[in-house]
């Protein structure tokens, strides 16, 4: 069994000789070096190594509740591809509180988190959060559209930075403030990542507009930043700021968010309404119809306008008319017309 051993660590050291690259001074042959009876050596180019430590080791969660629509899923998966720092994991049941999350991201040695949640089969709310110290802010997501829905003709490089473009409102609200430095912190790639590339050709861009957070990704084209489209896009909507993780004292809250329920309340209400208003239309009309009519007195200035008719005098017809034949047959009748026309020319000429 010595034995035996032995001769196999024998072949496998062959093995890894016959698989080793030669050195940068060797000089290999047209069609790849070869060995004694051994198979041809492959050359491999190596992936682009950045010059530089990895010091700010920012990783973020991605990651969603059960209950989500193939477009939240298609939006979770592009912001994947276009954070090359970010990591995932499986979805999360309902009955489970949102602290838990914490602990999974504890597990996933994340600091960061963005946690998708559907509610009804109908509302998106996204959670960006800094496990587990906080802050975190919820958001009502709106107008999501994906990167494959967009069919853009931008293309950025997979894995690479992305400049960040902030509103100048961002610096002047302290709320806004605090998001700035969450979306800083998320959605910019750390220096020197290894799995990133040490290009930059992109531009992630928040704009404040209608009291909502417009996010929009362009591609750098050309040497003079002229920027075209890319997606995914969306419509971040502030609900409120929390002092902890997915919980704590609230310190911020939205005055101008309303809810999807209200909203669709709203809605409702204001056909009801339209349909109130038809029927009572419709009601004042019906006790119209039904009222006594009111007899309007004569006017006496309206026989001014009243002119009489002349008098003709009355004819009295004393010769009795002629009968005229009753002829079924069309034909007849023609001939008979034409016979009589015929006497009448007889008897002038």
């Amino acid at each position: 069994a010595a034995a035996k051993r032995k001769r196999g660590a024998l072949s496998a050291g062959k093995a890894k000789r016959a698989r080793r690259a030669p050195s940068a001074g060797e000089a290999a042959p047209e069609g790849g070096p070869r060995e004694s009876g051994g198979p041809p050596q492959e050359y491999r180019i190596p992936p682009p190594v950045s010059q530089g430590k990895w010091k700010n080791k920012e990783r973020v969660l991605i990651f969603s509740s059960r209950g989500i629509n193939f477009r939240t899923r298609h939006l979770m998966q592009d912001l994947r591809t276009l954070m090359p720092h970010s990591k995932a994991d499986t979805k999360m049941d309902r009955k489970d509180q949102l602290f838990v999350i914490n602990e999974v991201c504890e597990m996933k040695n994340c600091n960061k988190c963005i946690f998708f949640e559907a509610k009804k089969k109908q509302d998106l709310y996204m959670w960006l959060s800094n496990t587990p110290q906080g802050p975190s802010a919820k958001f009502l997501v709106q107008n999501v559209h994906t990167l494959a829905e967009l069919k853009m003709t931008g293309n950025c490089l997979r894995g690479s930075r992305p400049l960040l473009s902030f509103d100048p409102i961002f610096d002047r609200e302290p709320h806004y403030a605090l998001l700035k430095e969450l979306f800083i912190q998320i959605f910019g790639t750390p220096q020197y990542h290894p799995k990133s590339q040490p290009f930059v050709d992109h531009v992630f861009t928040f704009t404040v507009t209608d009291e909502r957070i417009w996010f929009r990704n362009y591609q750098i084209i050309e040497e003079d930043a002229s920027l075209v489209e890319i997606g995914p896009r969306f419509v971040l909507n502030l609900i409120k700021i929390f002092q902890g993780s997915f919980g704590g004292p609230t310190l911020y809250e939205n005055p101008h968010y309303q809810s999807p329920n209200m909203h669709r309340r709203l809605i409702r209400l204001s056909v009801a309404a339209k349909f109130r208003e038809k029927q009572q239309v419709k009601e004042v009309q019906k006790i119209k119809k039904k009222g006594t009519k009111v007899l309007v007195e004569e006017d006496p200035t309206e026989v001014v306008f009243e002119t009489p008719a002349e008098e003709k005098p009355v004819e009295i017809q004393l010769v009795k008319p002629e009968s005229k034949p009753i002829v079924k047959d069309k034909k007849k009748l023609r001939k008979i017309q034409r016979k009589k026309q015929k006497k009448l020319f007889r008897t002038e000429g």
